[in-house]
């Protein structure tokens, strides 16, 4: 390497170390005030806020009343981002999220169409209970969620960036709905499980919130500083073994390339846009954490919610009670922690 290609490496890095020391402190401020209103879900605001801070798109799966609706229109608050909530139910049309053109006149009689925005133009987009609208419509969600535009009536409109859908979905009621094609499932950076708080959350939910006051979310970022510390992320330096470790996780995971007596298990095992989506995700939680480079810790950490929305059982492993979360941890016990 060059004397001039050195320095620019070190000017680079001495740049990106004080960029992410300025970063810190503002994310310590997002997460203490998001977790002021969301109590006791402290994994899932780490993993929610990973999300974003990765670029991506997060899935929130939980029974009701776990606070879903709420942690994501924290979110917005928190990261000063326009915010949108579309509830989506079976008669719910692609146009009611796109939007649609209507045919005006003018007053010299002059008709022409007009392009009518739908809900979809915000920087976060709450599409919430997800799966009860009909594929056609989860559909509409696809381009947007890949492409940052969508195109209607042939003309393409681009979305509003940061650009961040955030969909809940509830596990146990089943009827009525449609589940998530596997196409979509891949455009989710994170399937983020929101389980029941502990008993000291609990109680200090029924304190806080059945009062006469209840706690509000604080404005602490603008969108475009969150925008800011995305392209920080990114510039974020990644560790030759942890590229390795990360392969090796989500190669070992696809029939025929993992240990044999654990991919005997799947039937279809997570592409390509896993590895990345893990590789931005480490990235995120190591600056959540203050640490300039993503740790095995952090691989580990995120391998469940990164991949298991990305695979799927055999119908003999599922007959014999194996689970997802189980198998997604033996992997990283053998690709993470011990490499």
């Amino acid at each position: 390497m060059s004397e001039n290609a050195l320095q620019n490496a070190v000017d680079l890095e001495a740049s990106v170390a004080e960029a992410a020391e300025q970063a810190v402190a503002r994310l310590a401020a997002v997460r203490a005030g998001v977790e002021n209103v969301v109590f006791g879900q402290g994994d899932v605001v780490e993993q929610a806020l990973a999300t974003l801070l990765a670029g991506g798109h997060g899935l929130l799966v939980g029974v009701p009343g776990l606070a879903k609706t709420r942690l994501v229109e924290t979110l917005g608050v928190t990261l000063g981002l326009s915010s949108q909530r579309v509830q989506f139910t079976p008669d719910l049309m692609p146009s009611d999220i796109l939007g649609s053109e209507i045919l005006e006149e003018s007053a010299d009689h002059k008709r022409a169409f007009r392009f009518l925005r739908g809900p979809i133009f915000a920087e976060l987009l709450m599409a919430d209970e997800i799966n009860r609208a009909s594929p056609r419509t989860q559909s509409a969600l696809l381009q947007a969620m890949q492409e940052y535009h969508v195109t209607v009536a042939g003309q393409r409109h681009d979305l509003p960036r940061p650009f961040h859908v955030l969909a809940t979905q509830n596990p146990l009621e089943q009827e009525g709905t449609y589940p998530l094609p596997e196409a979509q499932l891949d455009r989710f950076l994170m399937q983020v499980d929101v389980d029941y708080p502990d008993r000291a959350a609990e109680r200090r939910i029924l304190i806080e919130t059945t009062g006469a006051s209840d706690a509000r979310p604080a404005q602490v970022l603008t969108s475009e500083e969150l925008r800011q510390i995305q392209r920080l992320v990114r510039r974020m330096p990644v560790g030759e073994s942890i590229v390795e470790c990360i392969l090796d996780l989500v190669r070992a995971a696809r029939p025929g390339e993992g240990d044999p007596e654990i991919v005997k298990h799947v039937a279809w095992g997570p592409g390509p846009r896993a590895a990345q989506a893990l590789m931005l995700a480490a990235r995120a939680r190591a600056l959540l954490e203050g640490r300039l480079s993503p740790a095995r810790a952090d691989v580990a950490a995120l391998a469940e919610p990164v991949l298991k929305h990305r695979m799927a059982l055999t119908f003999a492993a599922r007959a014999d009670g194996e689970t997802l979360p189980a198998l997604i941890a033996r992997l990283a016990e053998k690709n993470v922690a011990q490499g």
